[in-house]
């Protein structure tokens, strides 16, 4: 998607989508410290062989550790971005994981009522509106989603102990609160909430029926 998409992005709290130039950073394994993925898929609870949707997968540099850990699990690999998705294609010709399935937007269709979880890592202040409401649309019925974004209640700060060395500007991203409060205005009921050392975790359903 290119600049004509801006208006799809209405409600975002970061003014611009990220950057697939600085992709270099979403593999950064200094992520893997203050973001461990065993802790993420824990948090997640995927029943055995459910469907995962990484929404805004990046690069997939969760996505495949999830498909590592979980053999069982089927990872779609969710982005907008045709060059982001290029780039986790090219991690899987090099790997040999059979259950990460990268895939556009144009797949949502097709996707429809089968996520059984959606993890949405560091989305909740890139997405707008109506890509928030079209998870409702994604979400198998008993299906869940587990948000975690960057905690603007944590200062930015290049001393860890001070504060978050790493991340967006304080304010291009949420509080706790603020998060709970654009999720349950979405239509999303908020069942759990956890915490990472510069994250905050949501877990959350859907409040609304989606026809079938």
């Amino acid at each position: 998607m290119h600049d004509h998409a801006h208006g799809e992005r209405h409600g975002a709290k970061q003014p611009q989508r990220f950057d697939p130039a600085r992709a270099a950073r979403l593999d950064d394994p200094a992520r893997f410290e203050y973001l461990p993925p065993a802790d993420v898929l824990t948090l997640l609870d995927a029943p055995h062989g459910a469907t995962v949707v990484d929404f805004g997968t990046g690069t997939g540099t969760y996505a495949l550790e999830i498909a590592r850990l979980r053999p069982d699990l089927h990872v779609i690999a969710l982005d907008e971005q045709p060059q982001m998705l290029d780039l986790l294609r090219a991690k899987l010709q090099t790997e040999s994981l059979s259950n990460v399935e990268p895939v556009g937007t144009e797949a949502l269709p097709r996707l429809r009522r089968t996520a059984t979880r959606i993890l949405a890592i560091n989305v909740l202040h890139e997405v707008g509106d109506a890509a928030l409401a079209g998870l409702h649309e994604l979400l198998a019925a008993d299906g869940s989603i587990t948000v975690i974004d960057w905690n603007a209640e944590i200062p930015e700060n290049p001393d860890r102990l001070l504060g978050r060395p790493v991340g967006p500007p304080r304010d291009h991203v949420y509080t706790p609160s603020e998060a709970r409060a654009r999720l349950e205005k979405n239509g999303f009921e908020v069942v759990r909430d956890a915490a990472f050392p510069y994250h905050y975790v949501l877990i959350v359903r859907s409040a609304i029926s989606v026809q079938s």
